[in-house]
């Protein structure tokens, strides 16, 4: 099979409203995250009987001042009774928080990241059986001098559903240390911007809690307290 025939079949494997990028090599070790959270998750799209879909991160990270290299371990799990059927894991970032790579996952073409973010990654988790849970090893930056947030949606294989959203949610740290080697950042925390002379620096816009409700191509709607989001586009 040529090379030209490989990619195009590689391709086809990547669902519809994404498109295959290589993956790029990890380089961030992640130190003790502390216990994992859902905090800020929520049930979308029903999903089949028996199968319930959730999704956990850090309470904690840590960030290089130098670098600005973060690592995060982002975990799916089903807790239900019955096995999933195929599934897809996206890790997304936001404002100062970007992704830069997901261990054994896809990069996003930029033409599809929903709306106000700035990376991110799709993981083919396939079937998860009842109880078990997978976790992927997530290379990321995190620019100090602004807000940052993440967010992992579980979808259907084929993208038609999100059965589970967790965020976009905050990290960051109300007491920044920005002349210590490494700083230390909490999950749902709102992050205090500051520079490298110790200065609080504003937030990255009025609206950047906020984000748009609809755009070409990708967008967040909210619905009641759930809030189903990422464009479901369809090639007519």
């Amino acid at each position: 099979m040529s090379s030209r025939r490989r990619a195009v079949v590689a391709g086809s494997l990547v669902v519809a409203s994404f498109s295959a990028v290589m993956i790029l090599p990890f380089t961030a070790a992640a130190d003790d995250q502390g216990p994992g959270s859902g905090k800020g998750g929520k049930a979308v799209d029903q999903a089949p009987a028996g199968v319930k879909l959730t999704t956990t991160l850090p309470e904690r990270i840590s960030v290089d001042n130098s670098s600005q290299k973060t690592a995060i371990t982002a975990t799916v799990k089903n807790e239900g009774t019955k096995d999933s059927d195929g599934i897809r894991l996206l890790v997304v970032g936001f404002d100062g928080l970007k992704v830069t790579n997901v261990q054994g996952c896809d990069a996003v073409a930029e033409k599809d990241l929903p709306a106000g973010s700035n990376s991110g990654f799709s993981c083919p988790v396939g079937a998860l059986g009842a109880g078990r849970s997978k976790s992927y090893p997530v290379d990321a930056t995190f620019d100090l001098g602004k807000t940052g947030k993440i967010c992992l949606p579980v979808r259907s294989a084929d993208g038609k559903k999100t059965f589970w959203q967790q965020g976009p949610v905050p990290f960051g740290t109300t007491n920044p240390s920005p002349n210590a080697p490494a700083t230390p950042l909490l999950l749902g925390t709102d992050n205090k911007p500051v520079g490298p002379s110790g200065d609080q620096l504003p937030k990255t816009g009025a609206g950047s809690d906020v984000l748009p409700l609809a755009a070409a191509g990708a967008a967040l709607m909210a619905a009641g307290a759930a809030g189903v989001w990422w464009s479901r586009r369809r090639t007519d």
